[in-house]
């Protein structure tokens, strides 16, 4: 029987008789490297997600006149509910065949995606359909997060797999704070760009960013291909190496344990984290066109600096992670969640519209009072741009809500920063203790779903409401609900517990 002794990156796994150490050593070092290749994957399939999140409203707003702030909402949305579909495809096939077959397969859909993105502008009609269904495909590509999820938790040892799940998620989080970066950084190239004739292509600032996404799925299909190994250990990290490793038999959770866990607490948990990812959701929508409308920025202005007020609240997120885990040790889980919570609140709170100044009506802003016309961008407008500025006339309550001020724009922007990552991190951290030692696949797979939930309907909500009625009643229904989530953890703060402090209460 093969020893286990303490491993890391730079140690053997396993201390056999079996093999030499020479091919211990190689093996272990291939099945990192396959492990890191997942990393980049998943920092993939969140770039695909942010890389043009900020230019989404102004790439419509551009090439198609039709489309409006609602518009926006089923866009955003689009990705989240093709992820949302794929994910069991894939999942499904990566436990039939080998895992190489649907990466190269998911990725080659997010590469063609984000190109048909890039090309949206091309057809005579119907411009903002093409834009949806590309980010369809981007989402349905971005499916593999089930894959990676399931290779990873395949090719690593018990005590491997917490760090491994922690840089996993550290690689997703560097991709939401890349993507609006790049975005960010291609806003130099403007509207207008480089033209390519010979493949009738216009590379500005925002097609720019879909096709560096294109690039990355060519290096990433490639180390798929090149790299990529199938490994297979158990828990203990016997059978490394093994494409098709018969682990021990680890027995079953007995149904009285199984029968313990508290369904109260889990649906709970499921509904905070599905309020927590809805407004995030939220904020990644309204960003852009909020403070086109509030502060008059023209679209290249509004995709840059978007980017980087979504660049630095990641950076600050990565922050809060480490002040979270810290807080956590100290307080508890519950109490960081409920402050978490309380943070939004006033984040949002923060943003309503208040005071006797309003926004700018782009018809005002507009030089000899021609009403805009409907092709967007022929008068030039009072601060030297070709396009007007400022709330649409077709938003009416543009003429009779205050505008929000920059101020209250950054603050709000800050306090999301804080209070997101420390209700995600606490909300993974709370479910995976309530549902204690018991298979939690199926389980984690409820706790998705209700975020990739939450991602489609949070930006059709909030772009509905912005368009109709304006900041103040979007702002305000969603103080609403985080009130409601707030008073949902007060009356089940009980019951939020760990399985086996619950055990243990319930015997004594």
């Amino acid at each position: 029987m093969s020893q286990l002794v303490d491993s890391d990156e730079t140690t053997p796994l396993l201390g056999d008789d079996a093999s030499s150490d020479d091919f211990r050593d190689g093996d272990y070092k291939s099945r990192w490297r396959s492990i890191r290749i997942m990393y980049f994957t998943m920092f993939l399939s969140s770039v695909g997600f942010t890389i043009v999140i900020t230019s989404l409203w102004p790439y419509l707003e551009k090439i198609d006149d039709s489309a409006d702030a609602s518009f926006l909402g089923w866009v955003v949305a689009a990705y989240s509910l093709g992820q949302m579909v794929a994910s069991p495809v894939f999942g499904l096939w990566s436990n039939r065949r080998p895992r190489r077959e649907p990466l190269v397969c998911s990725i080659a859909i997010n590469l063609s995606a984000n190109v048909y993105y890039a090309y949206a502008y091309l057809p005579a009609a119907g411009r903002k359909v093409h834009v949806l269904m590309s980010r369809v495909f981007v989402g349905f590509g971005a499916g593999n997060v089930a894959v990676v999820r399931s290779y990873v938790a395949g090719a690593t040892t018990l005590t491997e797999r917490t760090g491994a799940m922690a840089n996993m998620s550290a690689s997703q989080a560097l991709g939401f704070i890349l993507g609006p970066a790049l975005q960010a950084c291609f806003s130099f190239l403007g509207e207008n760009g480089v033209t390519v004739s010979a493949l009738r292509l216009q590379l500005n600032m925002y097609t720019a960013p879909a096709f560096l996404a294109a690039a990355f799925g060519v290096i990433n299909i490639s180390l798929v291909l090149l790299v990529l190994r199938e490994h297979h250990i158990d828990d203990d990290g016997r059978c490394v190496g093994a494409i098709n490793c018969a682990s021990e038999d680890r027995g079953e959770i007995s149904e009285e344990t199984a029968a313990a866990i508290d369904q109260v607490a889990v649906l709970t948990s499921n509904a905070l984290f599905f309020v927590v990812m809805f407004i995030f959701a939220i904020f990644e929508t309204i960003a852009t066109p909020l403070s086109m409308d509030m502060f008059a920025w023209t679209r290249r202005q509004a995709v840059f600096y978007n980017g980087v007020v979504i660049c630095c609240v990641g950076f600050e997120s990565i922050l809060v992670f480490l002040i979270v885990k810290a807080a956590s040790k100290r307080f508890g889980d519950r109490p960081v969640l409920l402050a978490g919570l309380i943070v939004l609140l006033c984040s949002f709170f923060i943003l309503l519209p208040w005071g006797n100044q309003y926004p700018k009506i782009q018809w005002a802003d507009v030089k000899n009072d021609s009403f805009p016309s409907p092709t967007r961008g022929n008068a030039m407008s009072s601060n030297g741009s070709s396009e007007p500025t400022g709330c649409p006339p077709e938003q009416t309550w543009c003429q009779y809500t205050p505008a929000i001020r920059l101020a209250q724009y950054v603050s709000g922007a800050f306090l999301i920063g804080v209070g997101y990552p420390a209700c995600n991190v606490m909300s993974y951290t709370l479910y995976s203790k309530i549902l204690g030692p018991r298979p939690q696949g199926v389980y984690m797979g409820w706790l998705t779903a209700s975020g990739s939930g939450a991602r489609t309907l949070g930006p059709v909500f909030v772009s509905q409401v912005y368009t109709i009625l304006g900041p103040r009643w979007a702002f305000s229904l969603i103080c609403v609900m985080v009130v409601g989530a707030i008073a949902l953890l007060s009356c089940l703060y009980h019951r939020l517990i760990a399985f086996s402090v619950r055990r243990r209460t319930t015997m004594e």
